[in-house]
């Protein structure tokens, strides 16, 4: 290295885009710091966990051949959805057991067995299924996902319900849209476990558009521009 390039070198003023030194003939401007758009979010802990750790919920955990499963202490048709749907829902962003599984597992239960209780509850929903996608972290984001796609056939007229609060679950779907795993010539053991994100998302915009009714595809359309229609196409 010659002497003049390591003085140059050293007289370096280092300067951050766009401010007044980043004018100065000496300057090397800092490139921008990421941006970190699907760096995960921590969550704060869930009511789910408040009121599991205070024995709230008429629930146990019970072992078979086929692995973990819940033993509820009530038929699940008996309670009382506005109380309990919500609840669970908000501990779809836990990622600690057991807190994890009781939430997702209880989720499915409830929705198999609602029927029209769960229509009623839908308001109540968006914000805990917001915040579980917010967290932008990988399993939950999934599991969120796939709750969502029960969600929608778990009862009439639900898909519909879901149409004015695409603005606020859409938006990360459409941040996570394009993130397929590309494994070049390998086998992606994603697709069968059902946690690709891009591969999911794909799926629940297309139930939701089969069952959000006539102005589901628009408003998808609208909040994520590169999504295609299922039906029309």
């Amino acid at each position: 290295m010659s002497i003049a390039v390591a003085k140059d070198q050293k007289d370096c003023v280092n300067a951050d885009g766009f401010s007044g030194r980043s004018a100065l003939k000496n300057a090397k401007v800092k490139p921008p710091p990421a941006a970190g758009a699907f760096k995960e979010r921590p969550a704060d802990p869930s009511l789910f966990r408040k009121y599991y750790k205070r024995g709230d919920f008429p629930i146990a955990l019970e072992h078979d051949t086929k692995g973990c499963k819940i033993a509820w202490k009530v038929e699940i048709d008996k309670l009382d959805y506005h109380h309990y749907l919500p609840l669970f829902f908000d501990g779809l962003k836990e990622t600690d057991h057991p807190f994890e599984f009781f939430a997702r597992q209880g989720v499915h239960d409830m929705l198999e067995h609602g029927g029209n209780k769960i229509l009623p509850v839908i308001p109540q929903l968006i914000i805990p299924v917001k915040n579980a996608l917010e967290t932008r972290n990988h399993k939950v984001v999934c599991t969120t996902l796939k709750v969502l796609q029960h969600l929608v056939v778990s009862g009439d007229m639900i898909g519909e319900a879901l149409v004015p609060y695409y603005r606020q679950i859409l938006p990360i779907l459409n941040l996570f849209k394009g993130k397929n795993l590309n494994t070049g010539d390998g086998i992606d053991y994603s697709q069968q476990k059902r946690e690709n994100i891009g591969d999911l998302i794909n799926e629940t915009l297309e139930l939701f558009e089969r069952h959000g009714g006539e102005d589901a595809f628009i408003n998808i359309k609208y909040m994520v521009p590169t999504y295609e229609s299922c039906i029309l196409n």
